[in-house]
């Protein structure tokens, strides 16, 4: 099981129970132009790992670096 955070409000909370499959997590995100640090939390999931990759804004003003969505004016 995994949460997404941005910021420190919950977005998502997902559990699977598959081996070698990729999964894909979209959030819409509608806020004020500002810097918001997304992170991703495992729980009860002991010796599991998370991998996170191509993180991007598909659409709107906005960019995401590392963990931080920009959202601009």
């Amino acid at each position: 099981m995994y949460r997404v955070y941005v910021d420190d409000e919950l977005f998502a909370e997902r559990a699977w129970r598959w081996d070698n499959v990729y999964l894909e997590e979209m959030l819409q995100i509608e806020a004020e132009p500002g810097e918001y640090v997304i992170t991703y939390e495992l729980v009860d999931s002991p010796g599991a790992t998370i991998r996170v990759s191509n993180m991007r804004v598909d659409y709107g003003p906005g960019q995401v670096t590392d963990t931080t969505l920009t959202i601009l004016k």
